[in-house]
């Protein structure tokens, strides 16, 4: 959207979303950034509640603890300092220029080492788009005492030290001046004349990369799946009447813009997004190109439910949607048939459906544009996903073959690792609380940084539950954090993956939580259940457990708590 757009957004009500608390610190004049990001939380619907500091003040803010930072108490702190000012410190540096980049990246350490000292927050933090100021020439990539080379090096340590500051993020305001170029970005009359950093269309996009980071942390519009069309989509041409041979693909022609789509679909399923196909089609001629055509790059073992027959594709997409149990709006369908896309968007509103262009050769940049898969964490457990959600649908066949659920879940032969958190499964545990939505009692919010400190904090109990069964491992599955209170323990976070839901995980569960409060002499464990516009799966949660209901909140005595039935064995 452009800023005037988003301008006429801020006369609008936003009373009935949720707020988030966001400090904006720039060493430049940042009300433009204000306008765009609150215009542009109307689109997503959230409420900032947006504390924007005076220009040039960002130590005094973060190094004074007494400062209207602090007293504000953000959930996010958004700091951005323009290239030019950056620029004019470098060149009226006397000496030590070879060094500037790792003196930039050791300031930004201390900036988030005393945010974190003295707040729970994220801190998002604006790397820099390039001005080739030519001092050097191309000579400058060879050279640390060029501009180009150490504005360069501090990218890259930023990104470095992001990755060992895990609430720290990174807004890539550098990709940014890549894809629109330098002269779309940047006003020099502006910057002059007002101080102001950028010109007046680039604020909506860094408003859109910053909300995009805090809805990834927050869990929200995570896209988790990609529901592909395959004639015109995936390859040129339409295989049942073209034949294999002559399908579009490859390294020649229109071809190539198939194969560069095909490859960061790869890259994506790679990453954990779970690649399914829903074609209108005889399945063995579908799926003949992924088996047979050498220049395919997607094959049968990345396509986690394949359908593909003469039905209409808003019933399979739902068919679809069903054997990998995650919300429509966590998916994306690609589909080059504008007909198609109207049917599905007007049957399943809340899926995400790109308008992909008319010529083949701009699908990829033009999905390049959108950002749709937003992460704040990444795990190991990602490259399994696929896989997981071939084993599921073996599963969802199975359960049709028995007259009753527990002999169903008998024959799983199911199986759950039960420890406190530890390092290794961070990443995942974070991952796991930014991601549900549908089963999460309270819905909080944890980065790694903040696992790391539950884990060592002796106030908190913490469980992690893994799962497997006959047909493979369902990994990290359930995590709860428990509160110490002076007469009970409190379940701050119990949320649950769902792709278990209806196996009996809900008691196996439960049953660890009993037993960890009898160990430690607690003899009552209370719940809470806050809604969402996504979690009411879980409302009568606590009922269905046999918790009693007290003031707002769920109450179970330990003492006299029997242990759930349930077809999971505990391994070590």
């Amino acid at each position: 959207m452009d800023f005037s757009a988003l301008s006429k957004n801020l006369k609008k009500d936003f009373s009935t979303f949720p707020k988030i608390r966001l400090a904006i610190l720039g060493d430049t004049p940042t009300q433009l950034l204000h306008q765009a990001i609150r215009g542009y939380g109307y689109e997503v619907g959230i409420n900032f509640d947006i504390y924007e500091a005076d220009y040039d003040q960002i130590d005094r803010q973060i190094f004074e603890t007494g400062s209207e930072l602090y007293e504000f108490k953000p959930e996010f702190v958004l700091i951005f300092l323009a290239t030019q000012k950056a620029l004019n410190k470098f060149y009226k540096k006397k000496e030590g220029k070879a060094h500037f980049a790792e003196q930039q990246t050791e300031y930004v350490r201390n900036l988030c080492e005393t945010l974190n000292d003295n707040l729970k927050v994220r801190i998002i933090y604006c790397n820099f788009p390039e001005i080739p100021d030519t001092v050097f020439g191309n000579y400058a990539n060879k050279t640390e005492l060029s501009s180009t080379f150490q504005f360069r090096k501090l990218n890259m340590g930023l990104m470095e030290l992001a990755g060992s500051i895990k609430n720290l993020f990174i807004n890539d305001l550098s990709s940014i001046q890549n894809m629109l170029g330098r002269q779309n970005i940047y006003s020099p009359s502006t910057y002059t004349n007002t101080g102001i950093a950028y010109d007046l269309e680039f604020w909506p996009l860094i408003a859109k990369n910053t909300t995009d980071i805090i809805l990834g942390i927050n869990g929200k519009q995570l896209r988790k799946a990609v529901v592909l069309d395959l004639d015109n989509t995936l390859w040129g041409g339409i295989i049942g009447d073209d034949g294999l041979e002559n399908i579009q693909i490859g390294d020649l022609g229109i071809g190539k813009a198939f194969t560069e789509l095909q490859l960061w679909l790869k890259q994506l399923k790679q990453r954990g997004i779970i690649l399914s196909v829903c074609s209108k089609n005889y399945e063995h001629v579908a799926m003949e190109a992924f088996e047979k055509h050498p220049d395919m790059i997607l094959r049968p073992d990345d396509i986690a439910v394949f359908v593909a027959n003469w039905e209409n594709k808003v019933d399979n997409i739902r068919y679809i949607q069903s054997i990998l149990n995650i919300g429509f709006d966590s998916m994306v369908y690609l589909d080059d048939n504008p007909f198609e896309r109207n049917m599905v968007r007007t049957e399943i509103p809340a899926m995400v459906i790109p308008e992909l262009p008319e010529d083949p050769a701009e699908y990829l940049p033009y999905l390049y544009t959108l950002n749709l898969f937003e992460t704040a964490s990444l795990s190991e457990e990602d490259e399994n996903r696929t896989k997981q959600y071939q084993e599921e649908a073996k599963r969802s066949t199975l359960q049709h073959a028995y007259a009753n659920e527990d002999e169903f879940l008998a024959s799983l032969e199911m199986a759950s690792i039960v420890k406190p958190f530890d390092k290794f499964y961070t990443p995942r545990i974070a991952q796991l609380s930014q991601r549900s939505n549908q089963f999460n009692l309270r819905t909080v919010r944890y980065t790694e940084q903040d696992i790391q400190k539950v884990a060592a904090d002796p106030n908190y109990l913490s469980l992690y539950f893994t799962l497997e069964d006959k047909f493979g491992e369902y990994g990290l599955i359930s995590l709860v954090i428990l509160e110490k209170k002076s007469d009970h323990l409190f379940i701050d976070t119990w949320l649950m993956s769902c792709r278990v839901l209806k196996r009996g995980m809900e008691g196996f569960v439960l049953n660890s939580i009993m037993r960890l409060a009898k160990e430690n002499n607690f003899t009552k464990v209370i719940g809470e259940y806050i809604p969402t516009e996504k979690n009411e799966l879980v409302k009568e949660h606590y009922a269905k457990l046999g918790f009693n209901q007290n003031n707002g909140l769920w109450e179970m005595d330990v003492p006299t708590f029997d242990e759930r039935k349930t077809f999971i064995k505990m391994n070590s």
